[in-house]
């Protein structure tokens, strides 16, 4: 079973992950595997200075200095989408080679990087937009403002929610957004009850 899992940021995506984790399920954070390979690939990190001339300083992205240009303009943002998407759906495939009983791919572009056609069931993680900047601000250390933007310049809710076979919606405490996550994978078969 290969399970994706998408949502805007902050919405609490990790907290399903986590569960998944437990049960011995093969976690694929799309996030983290784009840290990875610009650490890595350096083709990858050519293209995106390539496009965003600037953002690159001594072999590192500026993940700020290019926030501030992508989350602002809507092209910019479908530029660096373009670039990325590809590198990490061959890094993806090459990771489920193993052949996994269970598999999750959190990725906030599961449908654009073409991930979701991997899937046999996809999930849509949805939160309160309040509930998001404050969560975003506490995790990555930015202000309102960028978190804000960085919501703006996501999908929305109803985005996901009419793309997805399933729905979670986060508009509570940790704990209880743990146990309805828990419901979902039992319900679904994925864990036993």
């Amino acid at each position: 079973m290969i399970l994706g899992i998408t949502g805007g940021s902050g919405c609490g995506k990790t907290t399903l992950l986590k569960l998944i984790g437990q049960q011995g399920g093969l976690i694929l954070d799309c996030d983290a595997i784009y840290h990875e390979l610009l650490a890595t690939d350096r083709e990858l990190l050519a293209a995106i200075e390539g496009r965003f001339p600037g953002v690159v300083a001594g072999g590192v992205l500026q993940r700020k200095k290019l926030g501030a240009l992508v989350f602002s303009d809507e092209q910019a943002l479908e530029d660096l989408n373009r670039i990325t998407h590809g590198a990490v759906k061959r890094e993806v495939l090459r990771r489920l080679e193993v052949k996994p009983t269970l598999a999750a791919i959190d990725a906030i572009a599961l449908f654009e990087g073409g991930l979701a056609e991997l899937c046999d069931l996809t999930v849509a993680v949805t939160a309160p937009t309040e509930d998001r900047v404050r969560r975003l601000m506490a995790r990555d250390g930015i202000s309102e403002e960028y978190a804000r933007s960085r919501i703006a310049a996501q999908h929305s809710p109803d985005w996901f929610r009419q793309r997805c076979g399933a729905v979670l919606e986060n508009d509570g405490t940790e704990a209880r957004f743990r146990d309805k996550c828990l419901a979902f994978l039992r319900r679904s078969g994925i864990i036993e009850s």
